[in-house]
Order: C-alpha cells, then structure tokens, then sequence
C-alpha cells in the first residue's frame, strides 16, 4: 500500500498559511469591499479540501470581515474538493493552466477527474467572489506574493469615439458606439470577447507601434457597452448568431468605408474571424486574425449567468476572471472583471448561444481562400476554454492558414498585457500584408 501524497491533508500542507491567511483578509482592499455588505445577515462558511479527506481549511465571511480556521468540510455550507495533486498544482508559485483558478479546474469543456463541489450549489456559484478571493489570498499566503507584470502609465490617449447607425440581422437598425486610433494605412477591426465591449483594446490602440502601422477600429455590439440596445427585442431577451455577427461587422465596414480590413477578435470574437474568413466577399475583409477561436466548442451550458437567484454583476465577471495569466498587470485584470461586471441582464448568456455550440465552422474552415483573405490564429497559453491544441487543430483544417500560442497570456490577450500581445499581433499582420502581395 503506497503512501498518502502531500497534500492529501490540506491543512497540513497549508499550517503556517492559514494564520498568515487571517491577517492578509482583514488587511485586503479587495476581500473588503465584496464584504461590505449588511446583506451578510448571517455567517457564510464555505471550505477547500482534498479528495477523500474530511480536514478541510475553512472560511468565515461576516459583514467587513473573513476568518480562517481548520476543521471538517462538514461545517461548510459548500466545499471546493480536489484531488491532492491538483491542489498542489494549485499552490505553486506560478501555476500552469488551468491550475491558475479553481474555475479553470472544474472546467468547462476540459473536465477533470476529482474536482467536485459537495453541498450547496446554489451558494457556490452566488458567493464565488468571496471563495475566489479567499483562496488567492491563501495562495500568497502560502507561496508569497504572485509575480506581476509591470506597465507603465499612459500620460496621453489617442483614441476617439462615436456613433453610427447600421442595419443588422436580428437586430434590426442601431445606434453603434465605435472608437478609432491611428495613421496607418492598414484599416482593422478589433471585435471584442462574449458579454463586453471594446475598451478591451484600448492598450492596442494607444500602442506607438501599431498607430503608425493601422488605422484601428473597435466596436460594440448592440446592446453592449456604449451601443444602444436593439429594438427588434425586450431587455433579457438577447442572442447572438452568426449571421447577426457577420452582418453588423459588412455594416460598420460599409459604414466607415474601410479598405479590406483585417477583422481581429477573441473569443466569440476569434470563432467569428473564421467565419469572415469564410465569407469574405460578403464582409470586404482583407485578412482575418482569430484570438482564441476554434471551428467548434461544445460543452454543457449553464445558466447562473441570467438567474434571478444569482447576481450577474457578481457571477460573470468571476466566471471569466480565472481565464487570464495570473502575472498579468493587476489594473489590466481589473479592467476586465469590470467590464464583464458592467453589462445588461442576459447579454453575456446570450452572446454565448453562439459561442457554446451556436458557432460551427468544421465543415466550412478547409474552404477558405488564404491568398484571398489569410488567416493567422493566436491563442494565448493561459485559456483552459479555448487552448492553442484546440486552435491548432482548426488551423490544420485551413490550408494555407497560421497558428501561434502565446506565452504568458490567456483569454483576453490584448487586455490583459498589451506589451505582451503586440509583438505577436504585428507578426500576423506583417504575415497576412506579405500574402496578400
């Protein structure tokens, strides 16, 4: 009979964290303010544990305050349980994906064997913003403080913005927010990630480099940010398709008279570059770069994102935030939890009805014509929803088209480090130019 691993007895491995643990939460800006709530009316308790163990370490939130102590996962009203070797992938230093949240463990399309969450499901996805927190505090209390990327602060910003009105498939006529940067004379379209907006690329679109090189252009969907909602229906009610998608990117090509421009996208965004790829002619696009995009995603919905008995402002942006490099600037991270934090009911749920299976290119992605419109993917290697194998096994579909994984990014790419991201942009944008020739 072998020996127990390590860390099959959590708060053995984690001894001298948890009391570190319990002065770091009552000192942490960001543990505070999710805290600061009268709503609290009563302890919640929730707990981390190995698989098989009944010792877990445990968590108290009280109105402005969290507290640490060990003992059985059976106090807990939820526990997050895995197996002992995950969670020691976890508390390393710098983790690999997707051991860099405990999202990324329990996964989506990737599900590994031994995660589990025991108790109240309800509770764990309605207080994910407390257990999220508590356990990258334990991290650092455990391992130290997490590397992070540096960047320095932009005194002067070149981008400018307005409206303009187009005509959409299901969404009818609306009034789009778009931004510009930029002299060059290579025009592109930045389309941002499911349930956000725009100000994704604002790193991109200050870049010295990339404002000699392009003209850029970033938009938001209707209904997203800064665009006005579509009037074809009620609020809660949206969706996205991708004859929607495609078609609102044809209008704001027309609209701004732009000249075979690449279109460049993550995400939902990166599956719906491939399907401008596809019909080129139909959109005027010049190129297409897909950030974390595949020719198909299948995997389980859920719906805590448009329940009456999850807060959406809460969950979504939690949801997401585990899909970055954990180096990543701290600000740069914050700006996305902020923008998935900030979108109307329904939107992010509704984008994901394409992005869940609604988006399938596998039988159309080996026709599209390189030479006419290149393809050039980019997949950042922190993403545990849409990984480089996943990406590079579309590329391979696609004759003549290109794949990269990027280090030290995930799924938001150009949000999350731009200084990171650009030199890989310019290389695909360098790449389609040279084909196009």
């Amino acid at each position: 009979m072998g020996s127990l691993h390590a860390w099959a007895d959590l708060p053995s491995q984690l001894q001298t964290a948890v009391p570190k643990l319990n002065i770091l939460l009552q000192k942490d800006a960001q543990f505070q303010a999710f805290a600061n709530t009268p709503e609290i009316t009563s302890p919640i308790t929730f707990g981390i544990k190995a698989a098989g163990s009944d010792s877990s370490v445990l968590f108290t939130v009280n109105p402005k305050e969290g507290v640490a102590t060990t003992g059985s996962y059976q106090k807990a009203i939820f526990t997050l349980s895995a197996l002992p070797e995950q969670w020691e992938e976890f508390f390393k230093p710098v983790p690999a994906m997707p051991y860099q949240s405990y999202w990324g463990m329990f996964g989506m399309n990737i599900k590994q064997k031994g995660i589990e969450i025991l108790g109240d499901q309800l509770a764990f996805n309605k207080y994910s913003h407390f257990w999220r927190r508590a356990l990258e505090i334990l991290h650092d209390a455990h391992c130290g403080p997490m590397p992070e990327d540096k960047q320095p602060e932009v005194d002067e910003d070149h981008i400018v913005g307005r409206y303009v009105r187009i005509t959409a498939p299901i969404w009818g006529t609306c009034k789009v927010f778009y931004e510009q940067s930029g002299e060059g004379k290579q025009d592109i379209v930045f389309c941002h990630t499911a349930g956000s907006d725009s100000r994704q690329y604002h790193g991109v679109m200050n870049h010295p480099e990339m404002r000699k090189r392009c003209n850029m252009v970033a938009f938001d969907l209707p209904g997203h940010g800064r665009s006005f909602p579509s009037t074809a229906y009620f609020p809660g009610a949206h969706t996205n398709t991708e004859d929607a998608y495609v078609g609102t990117i044809t209008a704001v090509v027309k609209a701004l008279k732009l000249n075979k421009p690449i279109v460049c996208g993550a995400s939902m965004a990166g599956q719906v570059c491939l399907a401008v790829a596809i019909r080129a002619d139909e959109v005027g696009a010049g190129g297409t770069i897909p950030l974390q995009g595949s020719d198909h995603l299948d995997m389980e919905r859920q719906f805590h994102d448009r329940s009456p008995n999850v807060n959406q402002s809460l969950y979504n942006p939690e949801w997401i935030y585990g899909m970055m490099c954990p180096t990543a600037p701290l600000v740069n991270r914050q700006l996305i939890w902020h923008l998935y934090s900030a979108q109307a009911y329904g939107i992010f749920h509704g984008d994901l009805d394409f992005y869940f299976g609604g988006w399938d290119g596998r039988s159309r992605v080996g026709k599209i014509d390189t030479k006419k419109c290149p393809v050039f993917m980019l997949t950042g290697e922190y993403d545990w929803s849409n990984t480089p194998e996943m990406a590079q096994k579309t590329c391979d579909k696609i004759p003549g088209a290109k794949h990269k994984a990027m280090p030290e990014l995930g799924h938001f790419p150009a949000t999350e480090n731009p200084a990171k991201f650009v030199p890989h942009l310019l290389e695909a944008i360098g790449h389609i130019q040279r084909t196009r020739e």
